[in-house]
């Protein structure tokens, strides 16, 4: 019996097919990919104490761990970006050497990479991540002290619980630091409303995910609105007891996703 010839033409155009769809796939997915570079900073430093320009106490209670950022004045949009999350991935197409094969990281904006003005990685228009260690070497290989490209895009933050709630202030001056949000996780707007008041009161960014009242609202239950930068809204209805203390973190049961 004569023996058929193997379709070797067929075998390499399935080849041929599957790569270039393989290709088309990553650059779909690349046209979310933005350019920029990464840093890391605090080596000798607790990565609980990385709340800075964000102003939370400590990132570890607000829910973020040790994968924390601090971005430049582009990125930071004068702390209306903290609390955001990025996916970061070290590119290896332009840093072989210093990049880790399939290096990516999540990690939450809770700090700000100041400008020098003269050239400096943080200086506007640059997009730089100053990343806290434990984050930066989920990409780049350890002994690297300098600066890797990266590829970075923003991604949904993916919180364990609800929305916090920290009261600080005094008197007739209430600020509230509000952590572990999730979906955008970067805060547009915030509302307050005490149990005597009944309407909702407007709150303004005093720094970071701080946000101030002067009313006075002690001795009642507090209910707060909270709108995302992606317009996403979410009420947290008496999620404060009329006992509250400054001081006091009150924890939420409904989340953004």
């Amino acid at each position: 019996m004569e023996k058929k010839p193997v379709p070797r033409i067929s075998i390499l155009g399935f080849v041929l097919l599957f790569t270039c769809s393989n290709l088309f796939i990553e650059e779909i997915n690349a046209q979310n990919w933005l350019n920029g570079h990464a840093t890391f900073y605090g080596v000798n430093q607790d990565p609980s104490t990385f709340g800075g320009a964000c102003g939370y106490d400590n990132p570890y209670h607000a829910g973020f761990g040790v994968h924390t950022t601090a971005l430049s004045s582009a990125l930071f949009r004068n702390g209306q970006a903290c609390g955001a999350c990025y996916r970061v991935r070290c590119n290896r197409q332009l840093d072989r050497r210093w990049c880790l094969p399939h290096g990516a990281v999540t990690v939450t904006a809770t700090n700000f990479c100041p400008p020098n003005n003269h050239g400096g990685w943080c200086d506007a228009p640059r997009q730089h991540f100053d990343m806290s260690m434990p984050a930066f070497l989920r990409i780049a290989r350890q002994g690297n002290e300098g600066v890797v490209p990266v590829l970075y895009t923003r991604v949904t933050c993916r919180r364990k619980g609800g929305v916090r709630f920290t009261l600080k202030g005094q008197a007739n001056f209430n600020m509230v630091m509000i952590s572990n949000v999730g979906g955008s996780g970067d805060i547009k707007s915030v509302s307050i409303r005490g149990s005597r008041t009944k309407i909702w009161l407007p709150m303004h960014r005093n720094w970071g995910v701080n946000w101030q009242s002067r009313n006075d609202l002690r001795t009642q239950t507090l209910s707060f609105r909270l709108t995302l930068v992606d317009g996403k809204t979410m009420e947290f209805i008496n999620v404060v007891p009329s006992s509250w203390k400054f001081g006091q973190t009150f924890a939420s049961r409904r989340q953004f996703y």
